[in-house]
């Protein structure tokens, strides 16, 4: 199919649902045929949850295993939980095994051991080798497939052994724009392009033209750190060794995508105080319940920023502007405490932050926090002097606004670093720590100043 021609989910999602529903007209066939599995994928999570059934039982086994893959966690489980366990062995027969050990914490108790009984003996020997390593390691990225040829043999050799490997497997390695060059002993030397094997003479030696400098991976590095060293060095795939440096696998760019993907979604999820696998369609109770726990940790909070109102009630009888100005220094700190939030964050998932500079870099915020405090604190002086007619009420709003910047820039950058010292997502819950923090502050200091000085 044309590229140009490719449908946006939301218009894919309108073409299945409208050949569900009249399927006398013969359209959902030849949707299925011209879309690729990752499209359909995506259209499956945007029905509602008693299409995608429907849907899944017109797709065959390749199909099927590929959109198990692509959707969510929330909407992988549902397709699982409601699919026959014999159309689920067959649309796992269809995966690589990397697909597999993705997938197989999904799968019930039942479907996982017949999948394995099924398997002959090469491909069950492969799976178990990668399902010793956690999935979020390189171990459990690699495909155990990875094609390696010795340093001390011809290019002539190599070409005549990837046709012995096509010939065998019916194609070779998917993604391959390079071999992993051994020793004897399988330990890893280097990467051979295969632009260099096919333009070279075919007596050179592959030593002599492998990049000894093309970096190996351990194979219990975490997969983000996997995705940061692909992007740094531009990388298409990567040898995985084991501590000794003997070859393990191989991991390609499509995986390390898939890593950045789910990084960035979860991000914008845990962001909003929700799980990664989150389904839009799930069942009512269930996403009223996921919510519940934060809505509750917030509600906790402005009860805390409530009571510190209260505490100065006369205060603000007394002097009504109080009440209309306070918003704004709550609301100021939260800005500023979120851009340095966001920054740290960042930076604690780029493993930029360690003991020798966080320091640096809390100083650096609070002196950036103290600049845009005192500028701004003088702005609102003027303006709410000029509003109320109140020169003390100007100079009481401008001291309680630096305060608060101030307080905000400090939380950012102290909060995160402290909940990921912990072992807590910084994302999940920098957020909701930040905003009680600035709320707080922020009223405590406005409305303590102005009893202080204006009453």
């Amino acid at each position: 199919m044309d590229t140009a021609q490719l449908p946006t989910t939301d218009e894919a999602r309108e073409q299945l649902l409208d050949a569900l529903e009249h399927p006398d007209t013969g359209q959902l066939p030849a949707l299925i045929a011209r879309w690729h599995p990752a499209l359909i994928a995506d259209a499956v999570e945007a029905l509602p949850r008693d299409m995608r059934h429907t849907l899944w039982d017109r797709l065959d086994a390749i199909d099927r295993g590929q959109v198990l893959i692509e959707v969510g966690r929330g909407v992988r489980q549902q397709l699982i939980d409601e699919a026959a366990q014999d159309e689920l062995l067959a649309a796992l027969a269809t995966l690589e095994m990397d697909e597999l050990a993705d997938l197989d914490a999904d799968l019930p108790v039942s479907v996982l051991d017949a999948m394995v009984r099924a398997m002959d003996v090469q491909r069950r020997e492969r799976y178990e080798r990668v399902k010793r390593y956690p999935d979020d390691t390189a171990g459990g990225l690699m495909d155990v497939d990875a094609a390696a040829v010795r340093g001390d043999v011809s290019l002539k050799a190599v070409l005549r052994y990837l046709r012995q490997v096509r010939k065998r497997d019916g194609k070779l390695p998917e993604h391959m724009d390079s071999l992993v060059v051994v020793d004897r002993q399988n330990r890893y030397l280097g990467m051979l392009r295969l632009s260099d094997l096919v333009s070279h003479k075919s007596t050179a030696i592959v030593s002599h033209l492998m990049d000894a400098e093309a970096p190996a991976i351990q194979v219990g590095t975490p997969d983000t750190r996997v995705a940061r060293l692909f992007e740094d060095r531009d990388l298409m795939s990567a040898a995985v060794v084991d501590d000794d440096g003997h070859l393990l696998g191989r991991i390609t760019i499509d995986d390390v995508v898939d890593v950045m993907r789910a990084e960035a979604d979860g991000e914008v999820m845990r962001r909003a105080g929700l799980g990664e696998d989150t389904d839009m369609f799930a069942p009512v109770l269930s996403n009223a319940a996921r919510r519940a726990v934060w809505l509750g940790v917030n509600l906790i909070n402005a009860f805390v920023a409530a009571w510190v109102i209260g505490l100065f009630e006369a205060s603000i009888d007394q002097v009504v502007a109080l009440a209309v100005l306070m918003p704004v220094v709550a609301s100021m700190g939260g800005v500023a405490g979120n851009q340095t939030l966001t920054l740290v964050t960042r930076a604690i998932a780029l493993d930029q932050i360690g003991r020798g500079n966080a320091m640096a870099l809390l100083f650096r915020e609070v002196a950036s926090g103290l600049l845009n405090g005192a500028f701004w604190a003088i702005v609102v002086a003027v303006v709410a002097t000029a509003w109320f007619g109140n020169t003390q009420l100007g100079i009481v709003f401008g001291c309680a606004l630096l305060i608060n910047l101030i307080t905000g820039a400090t939380a950012g950058t102290l909060v995160p670093l402290l909940l990921e010292r912990l072992g807590i997502d910084p994302a999940l819950a920098g957020g909701v720590l930040l905003t009680a923090a600035t709320d707080v502050v922020g009223f405590f200091s406005f409305l303590g100043l102005a009893t202080l000085f204006l009453l």
